[in-house]
């Protein structure tokens, strides 16, 4: 193991056997990237969930130098949701791998590359790209965060409202957690 692991329970006691099947299960990772720094993998138990399908929350977040890779699944088992979360991570692994490493001068020839990789290539030849299918524009009014919610709930926009917010002067994102609380996405310009 090259790097480092976090496991954290949330309403979920997180047992030896769960560790252990975690862990087996992130080392793979570095199989795709080997410059992974650190792993956090977030288990909780939701017991207000609307279905038994969705009691079972697996996060997972991998980072690294440059990247920050992460997939959320939800089951009716923990191991199942880890399972789901697990191949999303492994494809974005893949996906970040072959944008940032394949044919850039890596110093593995075409032949190495395509021996490696023939599986995953087929999986990522049936996906497609994403498209912009829509797009909008719309007026800023500046505006204090709370009147931001109070503008969210009346648009009935239930995940997300972007806004200039008059406090900073700044265009910011509020959007709703699954816990019910909001979060604030302030931008900053490097």
């Amino acid at each position: 193991m090259s790097h480092q692991i976090e496991i954290v329970g949330r309403d979920f006691e997180v047992t030896d056997r769960i560790k252990e099947y975690v862990t087996k299960k992130v080392e793979k990772l570095d199989r795709h990237l080997s410059m992974i720094d650190e792993t956090r993998i977030e288990l909780a138990h939701v017991k207000s969930a609307r279905s038994s399908i969705d009691r079972y929350v697996a996060q997972l977040t991998v980072r690294g130098k440059g990247f920050i890779l992460r997939a959320e699944e939800r089951a009716d088992d923990i191991r199942a949701a880890l399972d789901v979360a697990l191949e999303k991570l492994d494809r974005q692994a893949i996906r970040y791998k072959g944008k940032h490493f394949n044919n850039r001068g890596d110093g593995k020839s075409a032949a190495e590359v395509v021996a490696e990789d023939t599986e995953v290539l087929i999986e990522l030849e049936n996906e497609e790209p994403p498209v912009i299918v829509r797009r909008k524009q719309f007026d800023l009014i500046p505006m204090a965060e709370e009147e931001a919610i109070e503008q969210m709930k009346l648009l009935g926009h239930d995940n997300f409202f972007v806004f200039y917010n008059a406090e900073t002067g700044t265009v910011n994102v509020l959007y709703r957690r699954l816990d019910g609380t909001y979060g604030l996405i302030e931008p900053r310009v490097r």
